[in-house]
């Protein structure tokens, strides 16, 4: 593979635009940028997240999603490439359903916490739901392909029931909510 950053400043992005895929430049600030931003940093918090001990088949799963992510960064980069494909929600669902088979159902809302790396992956459940928001924000004026929000809303509900997993796999409770006002 060619060297693809062989110059890491460019001072280009000095007048507060920045280049996408294409070729065209966006302000730093503009929705696309944004959404690009919040998938960057999702993908950045599972990094953190695989640095704690986990299950091997929540590290190949996650391990997986973070290419997901690089590629949907790179399709957001890109005004109306498509890299993200349908059979990757579906493998989403399907590994959701194996996860949830092995937890008692919930009757409680849950606190973010119990384990660390439970916590970590309520923190990328969080900015997954932010980088979801964000995107269909972009999608209101610009194009977006329904696979990748499909994507972000599975993602997000997968990291909650990994959550639930991780505190199961160690042996930790996690937090229930107690509501004060009943």
């Amino acid at each position: 593979m060619a060297n693809r950053l062989s110059k890491i400043y460019t001072r280009t992005g000095d007048d507060g635009t920045t280049g996408l895929g294409d070729g065209s430049r966006t302000n730093k600030d503009s929705l696309r940028v944004e959404a690009m931003g919040d998938v960057d940093e999702l993908n950045a918090i599972i990094g953190i997240l695989l640095t704690e001990p986990l299950s091997a088949g929540l590290h190949d799963t996650l391990t997986r999603v973070q290419h997901d992510l690089f590629d949907l960064g790179g399709e957001i980069c890109i005004p109306g490439h498509a890299m993200v494909k349908a059979e990757r929600i579906s493998a989403l669902e399907e590994t959701l359903d194996k996860l949830n088979e092995q937890l008692k159902p919930l009757k409680e809302f849950i606190l973010p916490g119990g384990t660390r790396a439970a916590a970590y992956c309520h923190l990328a459940r969080t900015v997954c739901r932010r980088a979801e928001r964000q995107l269909t924000r972009l999608s209101r004026e610009e194009t977006v392909t329904p696979v990748s929000l499909q994507y972000l809303n599975r993602l997000s509900d997968l990291l909650f029931v990994m959550c639930r997993v991780i505190n199961k796999q160690a042996d930790v409770p996690d937090v229930l909510w107690k509501n004060e006002s009943r």
